[in-house]
Formats: C-alpha cells, sequence, structure tokens
C-alpha cells in the first residue's frame, strides 16, 4: 500500500474548524495511539478527530468526500481484525467522548444510546430498572456500543438472546455522501420498507457512521443455574452440546474448552477438574424463579451422555465464581504463553463440532502449530488459537498455512469464517470463499451506493476484485 498523500493546508484548516476547540490531533506522536487495535497491526493517522455530534461528522464526511482522504471510524479498539487500523491514513474519527445514554424507557423495552457508551457502563444502567441488553462481549468492560453494532459481537448470551442485530431497533447515521438518516422503528415489530439496520451493523463502518441506537431491552431473569460438565474426549462434549441444543430449554450460556486449552489452564493456575479431562463446557440456564429447577434438571438430563465424568452445580455465588474460575483463567494463561497467538473466530454447525475439533488435532499434528480451542460451544462459535513464535519465521510460514487450512475446513462443513470478531483486515482476502460471486457483487454495489466516494473505512470487510482474490482460491 502506498503511502497516504499529504493534508493540503486547506483540507487542514477546515479539518480545525469541523473539530473544534480540542477535538483535534495532527502531531503524529498525539495520533500514534489511534492507529492500533487489538491485532498486531498499526497504520499512522494523519489526523484524529473527536466526534461530538451529528452535525459535526456530516460536516467531517463531506470534506473526506470531497477531497477523497479515508475516514475510519473507531470506538476504543478492542477489535481483533484491524478494522479500525487506518491503512490508509487520512482521518480517524474516534466516538469515545459521544458517551451519552440518552433515554432508557421501561414501558417500551428500549434505550437509546450513543455509539462511545461503554457496554458495561450501559448494562449497569438498564440493571437498575429491571433489564439488560443482551450482547456480552469479553471486552464488555471496556468496549463500546458503536463498536458492538460494527462487528455484530454478541458473546456467550448470544446462545439464547441473539446478537446485536437481533437486539437493535433502529439507528441513526450519516452516510459516506454525507447525509444523516435513520434507519428501523421505535417498536418490536416493524416490516416498512428494507432493513437498512441489519445491514448496517455488522459493516466495519464501511457504510455509515452510527451515531443513535435505539436498543431492544430484555428484562432480567428471576432466576439462574450453572453447571459445569466435564468429559473425556472432545466427542462426548459434541453429543452433549447437540443434545442440549435439540430439547426444548436454551441455556443462556454454553462454552466449550478443549484438551489442549483446559492442560494448558492446569498449568497456569491449580483447578479442581477429574483425572483424564477431555473437554468441559460452562452451561448456564436462566428463566423465572417458578421453573428453574425443572429448566436446570432439563439440561442437566441432556448433558448426561457416555464419557460424562462429572457434572457439578453450583449451589452458591462463590461455588459459581469457582466452576467459572477455569474459563476466566485461560485468557491469561493464553497471554502469557503466547501473546502474539492468532486468534480466529469461526463458527460451524453444532453436529459437526466434534469432527472439527478433530480435524484440528490432526492439523496441529501436521503443521506442528499448537491450536487450542474453546468459546461459545451453543451455536458453534468456536475461538481457534494458533500459538506461535513471531520471531520464527518458519513457524510464522507454517501457521500461515495452518489458518488457510483452518479455514477450507470451516468451509466444507458448512460454517463461516467470523462469528463475532468481523472480517477487517485479517479475514478480507478470504471472504470471496464464502460468498456467492452475485452476492458478493450486489455488496460491493451497496458499498457505492452507501459510500460513492469510498472514503468509510476503504479497504475492509470485502475483497476488492484483483490479484488478493485470485491467488487465494
Amino acid at each position: 500500500m502506498p503511502p497516504a498523500p499529504e493534508l493540503s493546508a486547506g483540507f487542514r484548516a477546515s479539518l480545525r474548524r469541523i473539530a473544534g476547540r480540542d477535538r483535534l490531533l495532527t502531531e503524529p506522536a498525539d495520533c500514534w495511539p489511534y492507529g492500533y487495535d487489538n491485532s498486531r497491526r498499526h497504520a499512522l493517522p494523519q489526523a484524529v478527530v473527536f466526534a461530538e455530534s451529528e452535525a459535526q461528522i456530516q460536516s467531517l464526511v463531506a470534506l473526506c468526500a470531497q477531497a477523497g482522504t479515508a475516514l475510519t471510524a473507531r470506538g476504543l479498539g478492542t477489535g481483533t481484525t484491524g478494522a479500525t487500523v487506518p491503512d490508509r491514513g487520512g482521518v480517524v474519527l474516534s466516538f469515545e467522548r459521544m458517551d451519552s445514554i440518552l433515554r432508557i424507557a421501561p414501558g417500551d423495552r428500549l434505550a437509546v444510546v450513543q455509539p462511545g457508551v461503554i457496554n458495561a457502563r450501559l448494562q449497569k444502567a438498564v440493571e437498575a430498572v429491571g433489564f439488560f441488553w443482551p450482547p456480552d462481549p469479553t471486552s464488555a468492560a471496556v468496549c463500546t456500543i458503536g463498536g458492538n453494532l460494527a462487528y455484530n459481537s454478541a458473546g456467550p448470551r448470544a446462545v439464547k438472546y441473539g446478537t446485536p442485530r437481533d437486539n437493535t431497533l433502529g439507528l441513526r447515521a450519516v452516510s459516506g455522501a454525507g447525509e444523516v438518516f435513520y434507519t428501523g422503528v421505535q417498536t418490536t415489530k416493524g416490516v416498512v420498507g428494507y432493513d437498512l439496520t441489519r445491514l448496517i451493523i455488522g459493516s466495519e463502518g464501511t457504510l455509515a457512521l452510527i451515531t443513535e441506537a435505539t436498543l431492544k431491552l430484555t428484562p432480567l431473569p428471576e432466576a439462574k443455574r450453572t453447571l459445569r460438565a466435564t468429559y473425556a474426549n472432545i466427542h462426548a462434549a459434541a453429543q452433549a452440546v447437540s443434545s442440549i441444543m435439540a430439547q426444548p430449554v436454551t441455556p443462556c450460556a454454553l462454552e466449550f474448552m478443549d484438551a489442549s486449552a483446559i492442560d494448558m489452564v492446569s498449568n497456569y493456575a491449580g483447578l479442581d477438574l477429574p483425572a483424564g479431562a477431555g473437554a468441559l463446557l460452562m452451561i448456564a440456564v436462566d428463566g423465572p424463579a417458578a421453573c428453574i429447577h425443572e429448566a436446570q434438571s432439563a439440561i442437566a438430563t441432556a448433558a448426561q451422555c457416555e464419557g460424562l465424568l462429572e457434572l457439578r452445580l453450583a449451589e452458591s455465588a462463590e461455588e459459581v465464581a469457582a466452576l467459572w474460575k477455569t474459563r476466566k483463567a485461560l485468557s491469561p494463561a493464553l497471554r502469557h504463553i503466547a501473546p502474539k497467538k492468532i486468534n480466529e473466530d469461526v463458527v460451524v454447525p453444532v453436529s459437526r463440532m466434534g469432527e472439527f475439533i478433530d480435524s484440528l488435532e490432526r492439523l496441529s499434528r501436521e503443521t506442528g502449530i499448537r491450536i487450542v480451542n474453546f468459546g461459545h460451544a451453543g451455536n458453534g462459535n468456536i475461538h481457534v488459537n494458533l500459538l506461535i513464535n513471531p520471531d520464527d519465521a518458519g513457524e510464522v510460514a507454517r501457521a500461515a498455512e495452518c489458518l488457510d487450512a483452518v479455514f477450507s475446513l470451516v468451509l466444507r462443513l458448512g460454517g463461516t469464517l467470523s462469528g463475532e470478531h468481523g472480517v477487517g483486515l485479517e479475514k478480507r482476502d478470504f471472504v470471496h470463499r464464502e460468498l456467492d460471486p452475485v452476492a458478493l457483487r450486489l455488496m460491493r454495489q451497496i458499498k457505492d451506493c452507501f459510500d460513492p466516494s469510498g472514503i468509510l473505512n476503504p479497504g475492509k470487510s470485502l475483497p476488492e476484485p484483483g490479484p488478493a482474490a485470485l491467488n487465494n482460491p
């Protein structure tokens, strides 16, 4: 990628006028922190503007469109695919200061927020009136609602309550042509026009810049139960997942760890697990207090298949914390052992999860790349972690071949290349393998319609026609 052209003096003067006092960075040292996300990628933006209002954003988009300058939206940089890395220079628009909760309406089961609101802050605010917003990514304490919407990031509760697409009623946004528009409804029903709300969610800032979101709230459950099931091998755990998901009671969380993950956590933190543990499920069920015992029993019965070593029910808050200790210890263990790991979040049909993990184990032996798997088993969303030494060129090359094979395996099993981390730059050149050519062409046309000057997060999400696609058949 050639260096981005320098911003002209006229552009910089207009930028200062639009940004306003104390809302613009142009010195390279000041802009540097806004050139990264939670991937290993970094690119220096030429300017950073802090979003203040819809009118300011509209003016900024118009300026960038006229100049042909790239404009990259950013929350707090917790994404893992390079989607907020300004690899074409230009301007980063940070939403971190546009963080007001505008309205909470319990009677209508909705909240209206600006994109910079942190997920955990919203959860605390709506919990006070008896509700929650279902999307709960692992980074909820530090990620923004705008980022959740941009990636369609969900977390463990998605197995029962769905993703941001399922829990957002409407949006206000600014298109790449500088037009302000509203999508969606203020009600739980509505079929007028095309569903632009769901189209924009998950588009990674390539179609429009979200300035306000109307979110659908869910009442807090009266009761909740937590279980931990340990199995001798992955096939037993996969059979249990299929059995759990085939009966009427849907768990509110169904998390999975394979043998490599268990081994890693056991070496990092002392855990109370039975000998011979080859796979583990963390299961949560919630609902009305009058029905919770029956729901828990139904889940427990479904989990009891051949190969079950232990099924534990937490009887107190302390026991709940103890059961979740295994899962919570995993991320620190991975960071400690392999701070430069490759983390992918693929999805396969639940019924083929055992076959998938088996194939990954075989691929690990063939390539010499250690693979650790965990994730959201209830919807087949598996986080595949390739542990590598980035200073070992040979290992990096083998990891690239391994990753290519992982993606091919996912698609062969009828899966998808990303469940909640998005596409960004990391998966962009593989997208054409999954998408139908006609659908991909229509998506490019949609991008052109929303963003005729091609300034909104250019080069992300969709592969551009050319050698990149041809070299990844």
